[in-house]
């Protein structure tokens, strides 16, 4: 193999590398039912990565043949204030809490593994994988089995007298469904409309789902 087809093979190997350990850290937020998951992880791994390859490979045509002073660090350094954008659309403001941050520095986070992997550092890199996981899953409070969830929406048309409401809540509560989010506005006609976030066990069947749901009268329509 020449020399040109070894480097195109590291350059494989790092952002492939770079991809794993996005993916790793977005296997968690995932299982959280977190705005970014494995995809958003591995792709902002991925092109971290990418540009770091970029900012110290990219140029040295021009270095060589024109003498030009280049400092790839200065091409890094705009990874961190772009990701910053990306990170603030992670975090919602509702009624008095916030919502996203841990994901937002998950993001920021991920696109420093995919400098560092991008760089060589492939220790570093992997090392700081390994800290972002054990720091998401073992600090945080609803730490479950790794795997991941179902979820689903909802809407709901029921008459509007509360037993609809309790019905739900009981038969969920006995299936083990997390509402997630739960919405109810009145409508016309003494009727009410649910509007419900699911998260559901793994391999919970919708139709049983609808099934439990249609078994009450005050259900008038379900939609998903």
């Amino acid at each position: 193999m020449n020399e040109y087809w070894t480097v195109q093979l590291i350059f494989l190997v790092k952002l492939a590398a770079a991809g794993l350990c996005g993916a790793v850290i977005g296997y968690e937020r995932k299982n959280r039912l977190k705005e970014a998951g494995i995809r958003t992880h591995m792709l902002v791994a991925i092109g971290a990565a990418l540009i770091m390859l970029i900012s110290q490979y990219g140029f040295v045509d021009l270095i060589k043949a024109n003498g030009y002073n280049f400092d790839p660090s200065r091409m890094a350094a705009q990874i961190v204030t772009g990701i910053g954008f990306l990170g603030a659309g992670m975090i919602f403001v509702k009624k008095q809490s916030i919502n996203g941050l841990t994901t937002a520095a998950g993001i920021w986070t991920t696109a420093g593994i995919g400098m560092a992997v991008g760089a060589g550092l492939y220790v570093a890199g992997v090392i700081a994988t390994v800290l972002v996981f054990v720091i998401q899953v073992l600090l945080h409070r609803n730490f479950k089995i790794l795997r991941l969830p179902m979820t689903k929406q909802l809407i709901i048309k029921a008459d509007c007298n509360g037993s609809a409401i309790a019905y739900i809540r009981k038969k969920f509560d006995q299936y083990k469904i997390e509402i997630v989010d739960l919405k109810a506005d009145k409508a016309e006609n003494g009727m009410m409309d649910i509007e419900m976030y699911l998260k559901m066990p793994a391999g919970f069947k919708v139709s049983t789902l609808l099934d439990m749901l249609t078994d009450n009268a005050d259900i008038k329509l379900i939609e998903y």
